[in-house]
């Protein structure tokens, strides 16, 4: 593989890392920003689901950016507002300033989770571009690992540890805005803007076999886009697979298991852990995470992708079920009732 293709999936990867730090960082603060703010429980909830809301703006709205602007730029921005998000919410005296800043980051997680990706497609060769579109998916779970692991990590440095928790974000952030300055432009953006002599240039850095063969085909597939863009998406022989493509989005954030990475901690300490205890068995949360996660990257081209989802439908009902009769009648499972986690 070239050195530059590598390099650019790497660092680009990193928006998707950051994504997952950001999402999963919040778990380990809800008990200490509970009680600074003084929140209810509906404001914890506001707090905690803010960030998903600017998920939503953010990624409805980074598409057209990302083709006026281009993928490189959208993806530097990202960097910025992952760092002036981490700094907000270390920083905020008051609850409007702290969701103001959970805010921010959500409008970054929504761009660099449609971004990040779509870069990395375009930046690679057809023989590897499955395998290095893998590594943003790789990189959110491994995200969300290092933030239960920072937070265990920083629980006790001080008497405002979820200020440590979330400002440490801005390292990686400012290492990711600093190093997308050094890869080239999507190829694909540049053609689509008639950059042509740029495409051409970059093409050639990322070593590719036959540059002009590969910009012919970037032309013929921009040209057959065009020519699909005037077909409606909504219509008859469209709506089973649309359907089917929503519902399996939608299911797979009303399981339940969001619900398990924002507030693990906080679900671990009511089986009667110690918060640093609790802040442990979250890292198990994450290391579980990232194994199945790497095991159904393995297996997804052998086993198939139905058969994956069935499997991970079952898993998902049996486990959360068991965590949720747990709460439910906590006499019937007792303390062990979390090994369904």
């Amino acid at each position: 593989m070239n050195k530059k293709i590598f390099f650019a999936t790497i660092i680009s990867a990193l928006g998707s890392f950051l994504f997952g730090f950001d999402t999963a960082v919040i778990s380990g603060t809800t008990k200490f920003i509970s009680s600074y703010f003084n929140l209810s429980d509906t404001s914890l909830g506001i707090t905690v689901s803010i960030a998903l809301w600017g998920t939503v703006v953010g990624s409805i709205s980074i598409s057209k950016l990302g083709d006026i602007y281009g993928r490189k730029i959208i993806l530097i921005t990202c960097g910025a507002l992952y760092f002036i998000s981490a700094l907000g919410c270390a920083m905020a005296s008051e609850w409007y300033m702290l969701l103001f800043s959970r805010f921010i980051g959500g409008l970054a997680i929504g761009a660099s989770s449609v971004m990040a990706p779509m870069y990395i497609a375009e930046i690679s060769p057809g023989a590897l571009r499955g395998r290095l579109v893998a590594v943003a998916q790789f990189n959110i779970v491994f995200g969300i690992l290092i933030a239960f692991f920072s937070n265990y990590y920083l629980v006790d440095i001080s008497i405002d540890s979820w200020r440590w928790m979330f400002g440490v974000e801005a390292i990686p952030a400012v290492l990711f805005f600093i190093l997308m300055m050094f890869v080239p432009e999507s190829p694909r953006w540049l053609v689509k803007r008639g950059l042509i002599e740029n495409a051409h240039s970059v093409l050639k850095q990322i070593g590719s076999v036959n540059v002009e063969n590969e910009l012919s085909q970037i032309v013929e597939s921009l040209k057959e886009e065009v020519g699909r863009s005037s077909e409606k998406l909504f219509q008859g022989k469209y709506k089973f697979v649309i359907m089917c493509a929503v519902l399996l989005a939608v299911f797979n954030q009303l399981s339940g298991i969001n619900a398990i990475l924002y507030y693990a901690p906080m679900i671990f300490e009511e089986t009667g852990a110690t918060t640093s205890t609790a802040m442990f068995q979250a890292v198990a949360v994450g290391i579980t995470n990232m194994i199945f996660t790497i095991a159904a990257m393995f297996f997804i081209d052998k086993v198939g992708r139905k058969t994956l989802l069935l499997i991970g439908a079952v898993g998902m009902f049996v486990s959360l079920s068991g965590a949720g009769l747990h709460y439910y009648n906590e006499n019937l499972f007792g303390d062990t009732g979390v090994l369904f986690l």
